[in-house]
């Protein structure tokens, strides 16, 4: 505030309104932070836990596949593999974790029966059956770590977004807010000391020409 600027009670007042609502955004941003910390920890746990899954899966899809082209030939895998009818579907829906939107993927027809794999079964060996297999759980470990890296994604950039807004509020904002508060206060108390100055020495000059008036 302007040291050439008078201030009021009113001016006091709005302050220490607007003290009282930062600080219960600070506290409400604060248990925010806190909370989208938790939960990206347990995303983060079971991150973990996908990410080794998905690693194993591709290399068990890998060595099913070395295995059918091996015993089988390139021709005959590739074969089965066009002989698909029915292709994968995937649908995104999404969920809401403390205020952020994250996606839920969900697959369907991934996982098939034998015959519904397209290719004849008399005419192939179970090396082919195993490698579609292994490749199908590989598709869905693929689809669920998309959806929990997504995830950490908008909750890490919201966490950042909400511990800019809690410094702010406690570093720069509250900080001024109690400084203008404190000045404000201080100007206040002066102006008192002033006026009642003044009011003395109006009183001390009555008296004194009441006094003169009496003689």
């Amino acid at each position: 505030m302007a040291e050439d600027v008078k201030p009021t009670r009113k001016n006091l007042m709005e302050i220490e309104d607007r003290i009282e609502l930062s600080e219960r955004g600070h506290n409400t941003l604060e248990k925010k932070r806190d909370g989208l910390i938790m939960e990206f920890m347990d995303i983060l746990d079971q991150a973990q836990t996908v990410r080794d899954d998905l690693e194993e899966s591709y290399e068990l899809a890998q060595k099913r596949l070395n295995m059918a082209r091996a015993m089988e030939g390139d021709v005959a895998v590739r074969g089965a593999a066009a002989a698909l009818k029915e292709h994968p579907e995937i649908s995104i829906s999404s969920k809401n974790i403390m205020g952020v939107v994250v996606p839920q993927i969900e697959s369907m027809r991934v996982r098939k029966r034998l015959d519904q794999r397209g290719y004849g079964v008399l005419g192939t060996n179970s090396r082919i059956d195993e490698a579609a297999a292994a490749y199908e759980q590989l598709l869905e470990d693929i689809i669920l770590a998309a959806e929990v890296e997504t995830a950490m994604k908008k909750l890490l950039k919201e966490i950042e977004t909400t511990k800019r807004r809690v410094n702010a509020l406690e570093f720069k904002l509250l900080p001024d807010l109690y400084e203008n508060k404190d000045f404000i206060e201080q100007k206040l108390e002066e102006q008192e000391r002033e006026e009642i100055f003044r009011l003395k020495k109006i009183k001390a000059k009555k008296e004194r020409q009441e006094a003169a008036s009496s003689e």
